[in-house]
């Protein structure tokens, strides 16, 4: 296995010096390592596009080549400013990609990365970046010719990183604090929640520890939609189900999904709709993907959801307000926002839903029946 230090080392020695992207599960011994770098080096965007965005930024102030590293699945976030600014048809702005390529054709994968994973050299070569893969050590020697070209062309040019190519990352130290955890939280909620409700959970340890929950305590109210890809649109998939439904409806968010795609609370506070219940389980953490900071801890979300039109705001950080405040929360007229300090750590040996198609189905169980009644 490759040492994230020595990728890095390598990098600076052909004067790539600025640092940015979406933290990845591939590539998490990377950007935990260019943690303690500081923010003139190293920045953790919002989303791809928006690390694009910042690359193209750095490299019009500083005439350098910039590294953004991204999962595949982010690409397609990126294409946009990628075609329509960075392109050698429009301002031909050099960049050097990491990518993380889950779902490629050699590795076992969940459905959503293999959907993702064998179109993405063909992407790569529509969008007209040259690209190398990284397997092995000797790859390495490929890195430097891979940058010329890129400076010489000003052009884009990717490196592409298999599951399991870098070194594992070491664990972090545990998070101590008064804060509760997220599955702590997650059972509580579906105790309380009422029948034939929806549930509509963000990527990673979210949508899997919900539905290890509903397993391990029989909790059969409702069903439950798990986003195992599409970071960011959770709300946006919760608010569009809802306008359409007469049934309460949750959505499980969070910190760094919120951020992914801000706008779209915007979308919900405007719309104005009774029966959306927004759910944000902030632990300031990337946690699925290396435990990397997001920038959630400075926003004051009570202050935030009441400028963009939700009705109400809720928060709950320790264990002895949250039946109290899951009952207002579930009662409250929507849209309205329930804040979960939560600490990082998730439960053990957890499975990944499978047979999407079914979960999909069950979900949509009497859709008919809404149209019917209207």
């Amino acid at each position: 296995m490759i040492k994230a230090k020595n990728l890095i080392k390598i990098l600076e020695k052909n004067k790539i010096n600025f640092f940015t992207g979406v933290p990845d599960s591939i590539l998490k011994s990377l950007s935990s390592y260019l943690e303690k770098y500081s923010i003139k080096k190293h920045v953790i965007a919002s989303n791809e596009g928006a690390a694009i965005s910042i690359g193209i930024g750095y490299n019009l102030s500083t005439n350098k080549i910039p590294c953004i590293y991204l999962q595949n699945s982010g690409l397609s976030n990126a294409i946009n400013p990628l075609i329509s600014i960075a392109s050698k048809d429009v301002y031909s702005i050099p960049l050097f990609l990491i990518i993380g390529w889950r779902g490629s054709p050699k590795k076992p994968d969940e459905p959503q990365h293999k959907a993702k994973g064998k179109i993405t050299l063909n992407l790569l070569k529509l969008l007209k970046i040259d690209y190398c893969i990284l397997r092995k050590e000797n790859d390495l020697k490929k890195l430097k010719k891979l940058i010329t070209k890129s400076k010489k062309n000003k052009s884009i040019t990717a490196w592409l990183v298999e599951k399991d190519t870098l070194e594992p990352l070491k664990k972090r130290e545990k998070n101590i604090n008064r804060y509760i955890l997220r599955s702590y939280f997650i059972e509580k909620f579906l105790n309380l929640i009422p029948n034939k409700c929806k549930i509509i959970s963000t990527t990673g340890y979210t949508s899997r520890e919900l539905m290890e929950l509903r397993k391990k305590f029989n909790f059969n109210k409702g069903k439950d939609f798990y986003m195992v890809g599409g970071m960011g649109h959770s709300s946006s998939v919760g608010i569009g189900y809802a306008l359409n439904s007469k049934k309460k409806v949750f959505c499980l968010d969070g910190d760094g999904s919120i951020l992914m795609h801000l706008g779209a609370l915007r979308t919900v506070g405007y719309l104005k709709n009774n029966n959306f219940k927004h759910i944000i389980l902030n632990n300031n953490s990337h946690e699925s993907v290396g435990g990397q900071l997001t920038n959630a801890a400075g926003i004051d979300f009570k202050k935030f959801s009441d400028s963009i039109g939700y009705r109400n705001y809720y928060k709950i950080d320790r264990p002895k307000s949250i039946k109290k405040v899951i009952k207002k929360f579930i009662n409250s007229k929507g849209p309205s926002l329930l804040e979960v300090k939560i600490k990082t750590g998730s439960l053990k040996n957890l499975s990944r839903p499978e047979n999407l198609l079914r979960i999909k189905e069950k979900f949509m169980v009497n859709w008919w029946a809404v149209y019917l009644l209207q």
